[in-house]
């Protein structure tokens, strides 16, 4: 049986050393690590030992109690929060960290939110109890009423007799054995039961306490989980093949990995497998383990295994049964920063960059011809300065960036038509679109209305995959399209002169041409926030959030503390931290993360600062051909030259 165990906490909450300390209990290390000294197994990249935080999602293998775990370690800075929700998308079970001398900070009620979201049953460890600041008791009071009324206290509780506050609260959320228990019927091993079930459902999540770095706590931890560990609800080995790619990474010969969980079936090595867009060999089988590997024959359900190659494949990709499907994540930049590539030649720092942007799809790297930049989408600060040092190490490239800006969006007003013509010399395709305001958040669709006899089926298709290849710029600062379906009309094709490559520029006119025709609409981020303060600090966080026009639910007194939770403008909102904690005197904790897009409050002032020029960037233009050679036509005259009958 196969078991995937993912450790998520906030920064410095110890994290690291917990896990050192339980694979050393498990047989997977002689002696723990340290993140001061830099010998941790999981933390095994130099940038993450230099800086002593978990950046890259890693694994290690051990069994126990005749299951076998694999244990993830998670990234517990907020810059690097994509690469910890991709590891999230493929685990069975949880185990939030909490540091016992700081109590619940704002990226530990992040976490829960996303586990809540994912539905990954949790189990919770109260660290650093050696800490004379470490209240644990009202540490746990504290996540009882601000994560859930369903965390009950497991303090020293090892897999066997379960401990009397276990005990209660497994009878209080099931009928049958709240009777048994009435009448002094008690049997451990069907308590045992009802517990590995309320835990998979999420209806109890068991707390343990203890000192990592002083070994306190972890071992009885590690039985009780060998204890918990039950038939994983996605562990299907019937069934056809189908796994989840969740990282993609280069190991140290740069050879390209694809780290994937077997959901169901399993698959040999040297066997050919479904890949969205085709298929492909896997020649290899890894088992990762740290830094190390061993090969395997088979991958079966519930395993991690690592194959080489798979071109194509990104993180979130089915393969298998299910290759065409993708798996969403909600954490997302809401801001941009531009790369400065000094003396360095552009497009081989773009190369590069690309490379990074295959293993973290977060990143969006794209070439502004506009401006003749290269821009990326990040995180904060820190994940710059990660960037930076990986293109020192990897390619040896010196790069900088400019100031990081807020990352916008935009959609259209209206529906509106265009048509993409592209016939030079020995080349033809034309299509006609018509775009479609979607509802938010659902960014860009397709639907063909145009019917197989006018345009063969596989031209269509591909002018799908042609909408879907690229994220298309918006006319108003070539800010990225989304909230919008495109819907295909009309199509022509040449028996002779027709290739693949047409049809791409066809529908990019297209795309471009309809957008010229209807008025744009400049979106920009809100986040959803939820932040805690002293009562003497009330007067001047409203006020603060009242400035910022900030849509406030109501607020809660918890005795001399408050808690607002509310929307607002990212723009504005994204430096309010620093004055928060001043306002605060540092007892504040405050956390968000992106909602949703909305229009903005303020776009006259940011279309004009961006300057932007729709015809100088992604042409709405389209080439025709006369007496053999081609010539190109305005947008606004496209339409009249257009070979199919031209709908509004």
């Amino acid at each position: 049986m196969n078991r995937v165990v993912g450790i998520l906490a906030h920064v410095d909450a110890g994290k690291t050393t917990f896990s050192e300390q339980l694979l050393h209990h498990a047989g997977v290390l002689r002696r723990a690590g340290r993140v001061d000294h830099g010998d941790t197994l999981l933390d095994a990249h130099p940038l993450e030992r230099q800086r002593g935080i978990t950046i890259f999602s890693d694994q290690a293998v051990f069994e126990r109690g005749g299951t076998r775990f694999f244990w993830v370690d998670t990234p517990g800075h907020a810059d690097f929060a994509a690469e910890m929700e991709r590891a999230l998308s493929i685990l069975d079970l949880a185990v939030l960290i909490v540091n016992g001398a700081e109590g619940i900070q704002s990226h530990t009620e992040t976490l829960w939110a996303l586990l809540k979201d994912y539905g990954v049953p949790t189990l919770l460890f109260i660290n650093k109890t050696d800490r004379l600041a470490c209240d644990a008791d009202g540490v746990l009071a504290a996540l009882k009423k601000r994560l859930s009324p369903d965390i009950v206290d497991a303090a020293g509780w090892d897999g066997g007799a379960l401990p009397e506050a276990l005990y209660e609260a497994v009878a209080e959320r099931d009928e049958a054995l709240l009777e048994r228990w009435m009448a002094d019927d008690f049997d451990g091993e069907a308590w045992l039961d009802a517990l590995r079930d309320q835990v998979q459902s999420r209806a109890l999540f068991p707390c343990w306490r203890g000192s990592a770095l002083n070994d306190e706590g972890v071992l009885p931890f590690l039985d009780a989980l060998a204890a918990l560990a039950g038939k994983a609800p996605s562990e299907n080995e019937g069934g056809p093949f189908s796994a989840l790619v969740y990282k993609v990474r280069r190991d140290g010969q740069g050879s390209r990995l694809c780290c994937f969980k077997v959901l169901s079936g399993s698959m040999s090595a040297r066997e050919e497998i479904a890949v969205p867009g085709g298929s492909a060999k896997v020649n290899e089988l890894r088992l990762q383990s740290g830094a190390k590997y061993t090969t395997v024959q088979r991958a079966e359900a519930g395993m991690l295994c690592a194959a080489a190659g798979l071109l194509g494949v990104r993180p979130g990709d089915f393969i298998g049964a299910d290759a065409g499907r993708r798996n969403a994540f909600h954490t997302e930049p809401m801001m941009a920063a531009s790369v400065l590539c000094g003396e360095l030649p552009t497009g081989k720092v773009l190369e590069s960059l690309k490379q990074l942007e295959d293993e973290d799809p977060a990143l969006g790297v794209s070439f502004n011809e506009a401006t003749g930049a290269i821009d990326l989408r990040v995180m904060g600060a820190i994940q710059l300065e990660v960037l930076g040092q990986l293109m020192r190490d990897r390619f040896g490239m010196e790069i900088g960036f400019g100031p990081m800006r807020v990352l916008y969006m935009e959609t259209i007003a209206a529906p509106a038509v265009g048509v993409g013509h592209y016939e030079p010399l020995r080349h033809y395709a034309e299509v006609q679109l018509r775009l479609v305001p979607g509802q938010r958040g659902s960014g860009v669709r397709f639907e063909s209305l145009c019917h197989v006899d006018e345009l063969a089926l596989n031209w269509q298709r591909l002018i799908e995959t042609h909408v879907f290849e690229r994220a298309h710029k918006g006319v108003l600062t070539g800010a990225p399209l989304t909230d919008v379906t495109v819907q295909l009309l009309h199509g022509r094709s040449h028996l002779k002169h027709t290739e693949g490559g047409d049809f791409r520029q066809a529908t990019y006119r297209a795309i471009r041409n309809a957008l010229m025709y209807t008025p744009g609409v400049l979106l920009e981020p809100i986040c959803r926030f939820t932040l805690r303060g002293p009562q003497d600090s009330y007067g001047r966080v409203m006020g603060d959030l009242t400035r910022m026009q900030a849509a406030l639910d109501p607020p809660r007194m918890e005795g001399d503390s408050f808690t607002l939770a509310g929307e607002a403008a990212f723009a504005a909102f994204a430096a309010y931290n620093t004055d928060f904690l001043a306002a605060t005197h540092g007892r504040g904790s405050l956390n968000y993360r992106l909602d949703h897009y909305a229009p903005c409050r303020d776009a006259e002032r940011v279309i004009a600062e961006a300057n932007y020029n729709p015809l100088a960037d992604d042409t709405p233009d389209s080439v025709f051909c006369s007496h053999g050679a081609g010539y190109t036509v305005p947008w606004d005259e496209v339409k009249t030259h257009a070979h199919c009958p031209v709908e509004e």
